[in-house]
Order: C-alpha cells, then structure tokens, then sequence
C-alpha cells in the first residue's frame, strides 16, 4: 500500500430518492505528514424532499439542507481546498473525483479481512472502525473522513510493524 505523506480524506452524504442520489453533504479533512492540519466540511442545497431515513441516519435536517449552498458552489469550495492533493476514500470510487482518487480504503480492508482484520464482522466502516479501537459516528461524511483516514493510518502502522518483523527475521 502506497504511504502517502500528504492526502485529504473524504466522504459524501447522499439523499437517494426514486434511485436518484443526491449529494447532501461534502466532507474532508487534509493530513500533512500524517497529522491533520486542515477539514472541509458543506451541507448541500436540494430541492428534493429530504427522507426520513436519511435524516434520522445522518441527523442532517431539512433546513440545514435548505440554507445550504448548491452543489456547483460546495465543488468549487471544495477543489480550492483539495488543489491537486491525492483523495483517499472509504468504498467512494464512485465520486467525481475519481483524477485525484489514489486509494480506497474499503479495497484495502477487502484485501486483509483474513489477515490484518482477522475475526471482524463486516467490513462497514464503522466495524473496520471499531475493530482498531477508532471512535466516530458513521454516516456524519466529515466523522467518516476522519475515521477513514485514522483505519488508513493503522494500516500504515500494521505494514511498518510487518517491514520490521521481516528484517528481524533475515537477521
């Protein structure tokens, strides 16, 4: 796994109504030699009823969506903020971002659900979350963004600690 020393971590909220999603929040927090240095965090204007379920899962109300600015004005926000930094998400290959997108997070716990995360339930973030001991509440994006760049770091962590048992070894 690629040990980025600069990246933003980021995740959306969405609003799916008749299978259509809508982006209602846009989140992200940047990491500068692993230390956080710097978050993004936008509700986003919809016109479209905003669901019950969404809102008792996220607790994003309708009126934080509706004195929210609108998508094309969060996107451009949120590329000033991101500039050309690598993105690492948590299962978002789906996103508009995919030029920047250096890694997903959910692929990288796919590959070590036998080994490093041997014994976790699922693979939800929460649960790899919860498994490594991170505290957070899922579905806030910018909650999700931290934890997502916290489980890439204990990965990080987990490889260094496998580097340094292979040279002990060949010792």
């Amino acid at each position: 796994m690629e040990n980025l020393e600069t990246y933003i971590a980021f995740d959306l909220e969405f609003n799916t109504v008749d299978g259509v999603s809508h982006i209602i929040q846009v989140s992200a927090i940047k990491l500068n030699q692993h230390e956080e240095v710097d978050q993004f965090d936008s509700f986003v204007y919809s016109d479209v009823p905003l669901q019950s379920f969404i809102n008792g899962l996220t607790g994003i109300t309708a009126y934080k969506i509706a004195k929210a600015p609108k998508l094309e004005s969060v996107l451009v926000d949120f590329k000033s903020f991101d500039g050309d930094t690598p993105l690492i998400g948590y299962n978002a290959l789906k996103s508009d971002l995919e030029e920047q997108y250096a890694l997903d997070v959910f692929d990288e716990a796919f590959d070590r659900r036998a080994s490093d995360l041997n014994g976790i339930v699922n693979l939800k973030l929460t649960s790899v979350a919860d498994f490594f001991g991170i505290k957070g509440h899922g579905h806030n994006s910018l909650e999700d963004a931290r934890m997502t760049a916290q489980i890439y770091e204990k990965f990080l962590e987990l490889d260094e600690n496998a580097k340094l048992l292979e040279q002990q070894e060949e010792v």
